[in-house]
């Protein structure tokens, strides 16, 4: 995505004390790392990190104590418990840092960095969600009392495309600017993906395989003609939220209260970011499930009735979700779980959907399937509040599912949004409905943070 203003207008990533956990204090760098906060299936994933190494990042993220500012000091409490022990150490130099995930033929790299921050309307970074201020809140209230940016944020940019630059020695597939798989040629490649080319080829920081299949691989860039390239380059382009509106709308929160006591913000006026080009490694799109705790199934599809069309399909979860994705290439379609099968929901009234879904938004943004889900499905057919005690997001299809099974309650599993859809809303400023999509492969937590204390 490229900035009509001029390179001082575009994206500004600058160097770090990067803190890291220091291998000898560890059983494990895998042990230690975790999914992101709102991807962790709690209480079943929470329990299992925490059991993976006493000093998993989850202690951090996902404190446990009975009320929320107990949750907060307690956060405060291990990390500095953590930096006096030795376990976290930050990094001697300034550095970014190169990111690489790898899972069989899937290759990400990109770069981590302290992004200034910056408000949507300045065009440079762009959202594209709806956030929920509870969570904000609780953000917020976890990044004062830590004083750290305890996970990145998932960016994305597009550059022109080209793959160039010394081989891939590992075999792995990216993209051409022609959108199609290609190899590295061996001509030289300027920019944040010339310095990218070349630090693969060093010994990394670190180097690790977690549970799910992903290797992770992390550099430091310290050179400062390294470091000058990066910055002309993204100085040149905006950015896309893939991952964690939340915790940039914690940041921005943060940063304006800084600036309300001092002129400058100082570091709270930067947030953590792994920054990918997705002309050279395409992000996947995932779509976010609902789990609705207090509606069981079968008041769900009677509430349903002469609304949408409604089949029940008595197949596995993967042949289930294949009828949703040949539903939803056609209109709006939702696959239901909780009772031990799958219920088809698609073919929407149109004139209930002309009563329910808001005029005043262009219609890409109205024919959403999340659109559709809340503002007819969940605000008036089923009237259920978009609150956490009636609503859990889960990332994860056969979690959501089995949690429904377990609960009593309804799974609603959606399929994706297509990129080019979310790109263009975000483009003009229309914010999809939160939770509406999930980009990966997401960066692993735990790898590199960075203290937002002075000095």
């Amino acid at each position: 995505m490229n900035t009509p203003g001029p390179a001082d207008k575009g994206l500004r990533l600058i160097p770090f004390h990067g803190l890291r956990y220091v291998p000898e204090r560890v059983g494990s760098l895998a042990a230690v790392t975790s999914p992101p906060y709102d991807v962790v299936v709690r209480p079943d994933g929470l329990h299992h990190l925490e059991s993976a190494d006493p000093h998993n990042i989850v202690r951090l993220i996902l404190p446990q104590a009975p009320t929320p500012d107990e949750r907060h000091r307690q956060a405060a409490r291990t990390l500095g418990r953590w930096l006096a022990e030795g376990i976290l150490a930050p990094d001697p130099e300034p550095a970014l840092y190169v990111y690489e995930q790898r899972k069989d033929e899937l290759l990400q790299r990109g770069v981590i960095g302290a992004l200034a921050l910056s408000s949507p309307s300045d065009g440079i970074v762009l959202p594209h969600e709806d956030v929920m201020p509870d969570v904000v809140a609780d953000r917020a209230a976890l990044m004062r009392a830590t004083e750290a940016n305890l996970e990145p944020l998932l960016l994305t940019y597009r550059s022109g495309g080209e793959v160039t630059g010394a081989p891939d020695t590992m075999g792995a597939t990216h993209m051409t600017d022609t959108g199609t798989p290609g190899r590295s040629t061996g001509a030289a490649t300027a920019g944040t993906a010339g310095v990218i080319e070349r630090t693969v080829h060093r010994p990394p920081l670190l180097a690790t395989t977690t549970e799910d299949g992903f290797s992770h691989r992390l550099w430091s860039v310290t050179d400062a003609a390294d470091l000058a390239a990066i910055a002309d380059d993204l100085g040149h382009h905006q950015a896309l939220i893939a991952d964690g509106h939340h915790r940039w709308a914690t940041c921005l929160r943060l940063r304006d209260e800084h600036l309300d006591e001092h002129a400058d913000p100082g570091p709270w006026g930067y947030g953590l970011v792994l920054l990918v080009d997705t002309a050279r490694y395409p992000l996947q799109v995932r779509s976010i499930h609902r789990l609705l705790h207090r509606l069981p199934v079968d008041r769900a599809i009677e509430a349903l009735s002469g609304s949408f069309r409604v089949r029940t399909v008595d197949t596995a979860l993967p042949e289930a979700l294949d009828a949703l994705a040949e539903a939803a290439a056609t209109g709006n379609a939702f696959l239901l779980a909780g009772d031990g099968r799958f219920h088809l929901v698609d073919r929407p009234d149109d004139g209930l959907l002309a009563r329910t879904v808001p005029v005043d938004r262009p219609a890409a943004w109205r024919r959403l399937d999340a659109t559709v889900l809340h503002t007819t499905l969940l605000d008036h057919l089923w009237r259920i509040p978009d609150a956490p005690e009636h609503i859990a997001y889960i990332h994860d299809t056969a979690a959501a599912v089995a949690k429904a099974e377990r609960d009593g309650g309804t799974a609603v599993l959606l399929h994706p949004v297509r990129e080019e859809v979310v790109r263009e809303l975000a483009r003009q400023g229309v914010m999809m409905p939160r939770k509406s999509t999930s980009f990966g492969p997401k960066p692993a937590t735990g790898l590199v943070l960075r203290s937002l204390t002075p000095g």
